[in-house]
């Protein structure tokens, strides 16, 4: 079993920071468990774009307001508590805070725990951590 504290990940330096958004590393691809689960934290105001090409993510709105736009299909859907959404297909998104976009995200594969968003909008695959 895997117990941890939130507040104990970040003293231990589990969290990531980049720009306008910290992200705590709760579980991570040496646990063994076959995916991540994060804590983000999106600044208010903030806008950002990615496109994760060698994973997949799920994330559910905790707190916060804002929107997600599908580059694919252009449309647009509102974000606020209660809300998921999956990149099922690796989708290239944008992601805007109007107001402090607090999520809970796991991704598959698993991160190691430092991966920062390269400038295509995604991580690096997980072979190329090693």
């Amino acid at each position: 079993m895997i117990v941890r504290d939130f507040d104990d990940v970040v003293e231990q330096g589990g969290a990531v920071s980049d720009a306008h958004w910290t992200s705590v590393r709760m579980l991570l691809a040496d646990d063994g468990m076959g995916f991540s689960f994060h804590i983000t934290f999106l600044e208010a105001g903030s806008e950002h774009t990615f496109e994760y090409k060698n994973h997949l993510e799920n994330v559910y709105c905790v707190q916060g307001k804002g929107s997600i736009t599908d580059h694919a299909t252009g449309e647009t859907h509102a974000i606020k508590p209660g809300t998921m959404y999956a990149l099922n297909e690796h989708d290239r998104h944008t992601l805007r805070a109007d107001e402090e976009l607090v999520m809970a995200c796991v991704f598959n594969p698993p991160v190691t725990g430092r991966e920062v968003h390269r400038e295509d909008g995604s991580y690096a695959a997980p072979d190329d951590m090693k």
